[in-house]
Formats: C-alpha cells, sequence, structure tokens
C-alpha cells in the first residue's frame, strides 16, 4: 500500500506540466482504493466490536450460569454426599470456556484501544492547527471526519485569481501547517486542488484539471520548502466535480474555488495492525 501512495505521489508530480485525463482518473481510483482500503478497515472493526458485546453477553450469562450451578452443587452435597449434579470436571470446563472467551474480549479492547489512540491523535491535530493557524479566519475551515483532519483554504487566500502562483499570505499560512505536520512523521499530507465550473485555459494548461494539480503542486512545494518530508506529501486535483454548492452565482463559485489539505494515518500501516488482529482472532491466538 506504501507504495501505491508513493507511486501516486510521483506521477502526480511528473504531470504538473501536462498530462492527460485518464491518467488522472488512473490517479483518482488509486486514491478511491486507498480510501476503501480504510472503509473495509473499519467495517472489519464494527465487526469486531459487535463480537465484542455478544461475547461479553455470553461471558456474563456463563457466568451466572456457573454460580447457579456452584450453588446447587454445594446444596445437594450438604443434603446427600451421594448425589452431584455439578462435577469438579464439568465447572473446570466452563471455566476454561470463560478464560478463552475473555482472552478474546481483551484482544477485541486492544483493537478499540488503537482505534481511539488514532482519534485522539486526530483531534489534538485538530486543536493544534486551530490554535497555531487561527480558526476566526471565516476562510479557513478544519474539522475530522472519518478519522481524517480537514483544512480546507480558500483560493483568494492562497493564489491569484486565475492563477497557481502561491501569495505571500498563503506561505504564512503553509507555515503553520508545516510545524504540525512535522511534529507527526508517520502521518501523510495530501493536498486536493479545487476549482469552479468556469472553463480555463491558458498556456500548458488545457483546463480545470490541469490548474487544480497545478495549484496542488505549488503548495506541495511551499511545504517542501517548508522542511515537510517530500514523502509524506501526495500532490492531487479534483477539478470542478467536487462542488460544496452550486456554481450558479460568483459567490458559490468562490466557495467552490479551494484547497484541502488532509492530514491521515499512513493507511496501510493502520490496515496491516487491523488485519493482523483480525488473522489473530480467527484463529484463536
Amino acid at each position: 500500500m506504501k507504495k501505491i501512495l508513493l507511486f501516486s505521489l510521483s506521477a502526480m508530480l511528473m504531470l504538473s506540466s501536462c498530462v492527460s485525463k485518464k491518467e488522472f482518473a488512473a490517479l483518482e481510483a488509486r486514491q478511491k482504493e486507498t480510501k476503501d482500503l480504510l472503509n473495509t478497515a473499519t467495517v472489519k472493526l464494527n465487526v469486531c466490536l459487535t463480537d465484542e458485546a455478544a461475547a461479553s453477553a455470553r461471558a456474563r450469562a456463563l457466568e451466572e450460569q456457573l454460580a447457579d450451578m456452584r450453588k446447587t452443587n454445594q446444596d445437594l452435597i450438604v443434603s446427600n454426599k451421594d448425589l452431584t449434579m455439578l462435577t469438579a470436571k464439568g465447572a473446570d470446563n466452563i471455566e476454561k470456556t470463560l478464560e478463552s472467551m475473555k482472552e478474546k474480549d481483551l484482544r477485541i479492547s486492544r483493537l478499540q484501544d488503537a482505534v481511539s489512540k488514532k482519534d485522539s491523535v486526530m483531534l489534538a491535530l485538530v486543536t493544534s492547527l486551530k490554535k497555531e493557524i487561527g480558526i476566526n479566519d471565516p476562510d479557513i475551515e478544519i474539522n475530522v471526519e472519518k478519522g481524517v483532519v480537514f483544512i480546507s483554504i480558500a483560493d483568494k487566500l492562497l493564489f491569484k485569481s486565475a492563477s497557481y502562483e502561491v501569495t505571500s499570505r498563503a506561505k504564512e499560512i503553509l507555515a503553520k501547517v508545516a510545524t504540525v505536520v512535522n511534529s507527526k512523521p508517520d502521518f501523510e499530507c495530501m493536498v486536493e486542488g479545487h476549482t469552479d465550473s468556469k472553463s480555463y485555459q491558458s498556456g500548458v494548461l488545457l483546463d480545470n484539471w490541469d490548474l487544480s494539480v497545478k495549484r496542488s503542486t505549488s503548495i506541495i512545494r511551499v511545504l517542501q520548502e517548508l522542511d515537510v518530508n517530500p514523502s509524506q506529501l501526495i500532490a492531487a486535483g479534483r477539478s470542478y466535480y467536487v462542488p460544496l454548492v452550486e456554481n450558479d452565482t460568483a459567490a458559490n463559485r468562490a466557495k467552490n474555488r479551494r484547497t484541502r489539505i488532509i492530514i491521515l494515518p499512513k493507511i496501510d500501516q493502520f490496515y496491516d495492525m487491523i488485519e493482523k488482529e483480525m488473522k489473530n482472532l480467527s484463529t484463536g491466538n
């Protein structure tokens, strides 16, 4: 998975001057595949959590059953030593079953703890970013969705009109973003360029696809100049196909022209951890 992401980064950087829609579609498909992996891991985790709840219920029922059987056994021993409803061996087998259930419950709890820790790191990232960047600016939005930090910055803060040249104001903002990204070397930073629906063509840029990616790579280069590890960076362009609102007014088009900086854990590492725990649960190790 890591090799796939590195390949995507290299490919999109090579496309900064002239690329085909077909190649972009392939890159976008690879990006979707990566996100699908995380979604798959989340689904599997939810299954584990459901199993954990069922296992806990079964364990409680067995514990109650064992207590009742022990009491009945003791009463029968007192009243008639020759009658025994529950042998020591039977009680031992039930205790072993309960112990096995507790071990599985512990493994499920470890999975839940891993996800909780990831979510805690994400929330800490948001708090840090809001403090560093200044969330009071209405043109900057920071939030967490499905365990991923999204920073959305209006184009008027980043670029001149119909340009992919980064402004001095943008460099101030990106310097603060770089500080947070540099503090998390195990995370990746994807930069997504978004345009409005108005047709664009200038020089080597053929259309909005070119413009969105060129703006992304411009941001990438600034982050790299700010000492962000290039292996953490991913350039991406979405043209005008993922609008926030309809492109029917000047105000709405301005809202759709934005750059999203997505800070996310390295999906291959997280997915490998989930897969390992799932295999342990299925084999009973």
